[in-house]
């Protein structure tokens, strides 16, 4: 159970999509859903762990220094970087396992929220297919939320990217902290 008070520390596992890569830090999504947590009465503190570039493999090396601290929800988001450079499903599947057993051995209760992601098609429907089947089968096996697809609404949309058309313009950031947000309240409310 996480009750949402003062001290209920939720850390985002992530890539350049959590750094916010192109927007200030504090228009980067983590930073996005400490606001609009506050707004809705809860006084959580969000760390941001993500790292511009990172694959699930890089997450997995440095998930025992993040937990040096006190953890109480786990937001993971990555897997994206792993799917741009066609790493196998199977191996984003296990180091992300390897990322949420590491936490739930330092921090039992731990609550774990998934960000689903999906590739663009020029990787092949086989593919995109496995990779995007990675998340909510992860979810599923670990009791974890899941965002179905951390991108609803951003993704493929000009007007909320930046002029790289992958990564959101802080107005994309606000989308995805909605997005995420809707998933961690209904975390926080459980009793």
């Amino acid at each position: 159970m996480v009750v949402a008070s003062p001290g209920t520390t939720v850390l985002v596992l992530g890539d350049s999509l959590a750094a916010g890569l192109g927007v200030e830090r504090e228009e980067a999504f983590p930073a996005v859903v400490q606001e609009l947590a506050k707004k809705d009465g809860k006084e959580i503190e969000v760390i941001n762990g993500g790292v511009s570039g990172d694959t699930s493999a890089g997450g997995l090396r440095r998930i025992g220094w993040l937990l040096n601290r006190p953890v109480d929800v786990l937001l993971l988001e990555l897997g994206a970087n792993d799917g741009l450079r066609g790493i196998a499903p199977e191996s984003t599947a296990s180091n992300l396992q390897g990322i949420i057993d590491a936490a739930r051995k330092k921090y039992p209760e731990v609550r774990v929220v998934v960000a689903g992601m999906k590739m663009p098609p020029n990787l092949g429907e086989e593919y995109g297919a496995k990779f995007e089947a990675v998340f909510p089968a992860l979810a599923k096996k670990n009791d974890a939320e899941l965002v179905p697809f951390l991108l609803e609404g951003v993704g493929g949309v000009p007007e909320f990217n930046q002029g790289d058309r992958i990564h959101p313009n802080a107005e994309g950031h606000r989308i995805l902290a909605g997005n995420v947000w809707v998933v961690l309240k209904k975390v926080l409310d459980e009793d």
